[in-house]
């Protein structure tokens, strides 16, 4: 969740009712936006 908390600004709070498949995705989609921005 920690990636999630950088790249959107949630909290663990804000994840807590995200199922792991829900996370999961969530993960991805902070993955392709950090590596876009980062570029």
């Amino acid at each position: 969740m920690a990636d999630l908390a950088v790249v959107f600004g949630w909290t663990p709070a804000d994840c807590d009712d995200y199922e792991i498949d829900e996370l999961m995705d969530w993960h991805e989609r902070a993955r392709a936006r950090w590596e876009t921005d980062s570029r």
